[in-house]
């Protein structure tokens, strides 16, 4: 039986509606004449509350609301990748061109192009078992991506009866079939699954793996581990999104899923316009080859920014499961809680801190609790990861506020963007002694192997130099920096230029903008056997005028923006020159 009850009551994106007794919790409904796309949040008896993903403008009591029997489900198969959709997987180019500038409501569209005809290589025969998760063939569906058409999560396993040759078939087609008691099931080249339902997976790894980004502050002090979770909070202004592009653009990952989450139309239409225009930097191909836009800006729908995050981390882990590494990017999680907030105050529920609804924290642990490096169900055994980065937008940068500190209990890397570096013109603005990474013991092992056994020790002491510089800035704004004896001195000089040469990127830098992890060490290691050579050099007699007089200081600053990433030799050639210029000043030899 379909429920189907009239609507009663319209508040804004709520809407409230009777007769609806064999509605089910999250079920998506038709609401209204105009046939607007809604899901059941709440049930009391024969009265179902429904958030509404469209605007409910001319919505009015009377109305019919028609069950459709199935939650709010996303499809699942080739064409996603270089799409844009809006909240609830409908492709924006679609909507336009049935609606013209602006979206209207009640369209329906299919995710994607079930008339494209994919090439499709079959890697199973006839009477094989098959069970949830395994590979039925591959398609390529970009020139970066081949995607594996899979089986099903829910499927409880079968034979297969029979399996189409290679060839070009469209999505429709049925491509396989498998039975099991007698029942024959139909296997296609895509699938549904609800967005609110995890998929599932045979186990999860312990994160070992950094997720690489090229972004030296991220990578070398608050690493991200593949299949991490990780926050970038920050004011407006800070650098938030141009952070989060940098992520999106250089991580060490497959596929991209960028949520635009209730963010402000310009921030999201200049990711609708860049990101098509960049060039995917291993491959020279579009970027848009391996990324998904999900759109929701804060002139969209309301209740449509809960949608779009569900939606946005299905996607994902759908590209997991085909053994591939994901990240995405959600911008703003900020923006879906006032969702929820507006949502709980139309459902006259009682309010917790700041207004925001009791179950604000469980429904970011829901969130953020599908991150994780997995092996995949079914055969071939494969192994992927979902990466999840979540920018939060607090009012005046104020850490304190609900949003902000429900999701530092769920997330193990925290990067504070800092508006006094920002407009100091420090970029990336990640205030170094605010932000913390909880997988640095964790993925050091694999420093140590692939880059070197030198890198946890070297980057403690690069970070200890940035504390003791810390601790020092107070007794200089209170006396002045001449108060400190030279050793401290010293150490401000060499923290300058930790921030400076380091700390320090340039996005629109063709050298800069991506550094390698045999870089950053070496650029690290420089400035620590800088500071250890400057302390050797006070003790034999050397002035401090003469270490600040030393002309490789310059060439030690300008090499993250003038040695490329196969120079690496020219690095050693710099410090080579230091030790030099630290011997010439002391007449003695100081560290190899």
């Amino acid at each position: 039986m379909v429920a189907q009850g009239r609507i009663v009551w319209v508040s804004g994106p709520a809407v409230r509606a009777d007769g609806m007794s064999e509605a089910k919790m999250y079920e998506t409904v038709s609401v209204g004449d105009a046939k607007l796309i809604g899901e059941v949040i709440r049930l009391t008896g024969d009265v179902a509350f429904i958030q509404v993903y469209e605007s409910t403008s001319g919505l009015k009591p009377g109305e019919p609301v028609i069950g459709t029997g199935n939650p709010l489900s996303v499809l699942l198969g080739p064409g996603i990748i270089g799409q844009i959709y809006d909240g609830i997987q409908r492709p924006l180019k679609e909507l336009s061109k049935k609606s013209g500038s602006f979206i209207g409501r009640g369209i329906t569209t299919t995710p994607v192009d079930m008339t494209k005809k994919y090439h499709f290589i079959p890697t199973v025969n006839v009477g094989d078992k098959v069970q949830a998760g395994n590979i039925l063939g591959t398609v390529k569906e970009t020139d970066l991506i081949d995607h594996k058409i899979m089986v099903p999560p829910d499927y409880t396993g079968g034979k297969i009866t029979k399996i189409v040759s290679e060839g070009d078939y469209d999505l429709e087609t049925e491509i396989a079939t498998a039975e099991k008691d007698g029942k024959s099931t139909i296997l296609k080249m895509y699938h549904k699954w609800p967005v609110r339902k995890p998929r599932p997976y045979q186990k999860r790894y312990d994160p070992t793996i950094p997720l690489l980004t090229g972004q030296r502050v991220i990578d070398t002090f608050f690493p991200l581990a593949k299949g991490g979770t990780g926050s970038i909070p920050g004011a407006f202004g800070t650098g938030k999104t141009v952070t989060l592009h940098q992520i999106a653009k250089w991580a060490d990952s497959q596929v991209v899923v960028y949520i635009g989450c209730g963010e402000r139309g310009n921030e999201m239409t200049e990711v609708l316009v860049e990101f098509p225009e960049l060039k995917d930097p291993r491959t020279g191909k579009p970027l848009m080859e391996r990324t998904v836009l999900v759109a929701n800006t804060s002139n969209m729908p309301v209740a449509a920014r809960e949608a779009s995050i569900y939606t946005g981390v299905t996607i994902a882990e759908y590209y997991r499961d085909m053994g591939m590494d994901v990240v995405l990017v959600a911008d703003s999680t900020s923006r879906w809680a006032e969702a929820l907030r507006e949502m709980s105050g139309r459902l006259e529920e009682m309010p917790a801190e700041e207004g925001y609804p009791s179950y604000l924290a469980s429904r970011l642990a829901e969130f953020y609790e599908r991150a994780g490096r997995v092996r995949a169900l079914g055969s071939p055994e494969r192994d992927g990861s979902v990466s999840l980065v979540g920018a939060v937008s607090p009012s005046g940068g104020d850490f304190t506020e609900p949003v902000t500190t429900h999701t530092m209990r769920f997330i193990k890397t925290f990067w504070a963007l800092d508006a006094k570096l920002a407009y100091s013109r420090h970029y990336p603005s990640i205030n170094w002694m605010n932000s913390y990474s909880g997988y640095l013991a964790d993925i050091a092992k694999w420093w140590s192997e692939n880059v070197s056994d030198e890198w946890f020790n070297i980057r403690n002491e690069a970070y200890s130099v940035l504390q003791r510089e810390d601790t020092l800035k107070e007794i200089v704004r209170l006396l002045g920096p001449e108060a400190l004896p030279d050793e401290e001195k010293l150490i401000l000089e060499v923290a300058r230029m930790i921030k400076i040469g380091l700390l320090q990127q340039n996005s629109f830098d063709d050298v800069d903008t991506y550094c390698s992890p045999e870089k950053q060490f070496k650029l690290m290691k420089l400035l620590v056997d800088f500071y250890k050579d400057g302390q050797q050099a006070l003790k034999d007699g050397a002035s401090l005028v003469d270490i600040r007089a030393m002309s490789v200081i310059g060439s030690i600053l300008k090499a993250r923006m003038e040695v490329k990433d196969n120079e690496m030799d020219k690095l050693d050639q710099i410090g080579q020159i230091m030790r030099e210029q630290f011997k010439s000043i002391t007449g003695v030899k100081v560290s190899n």
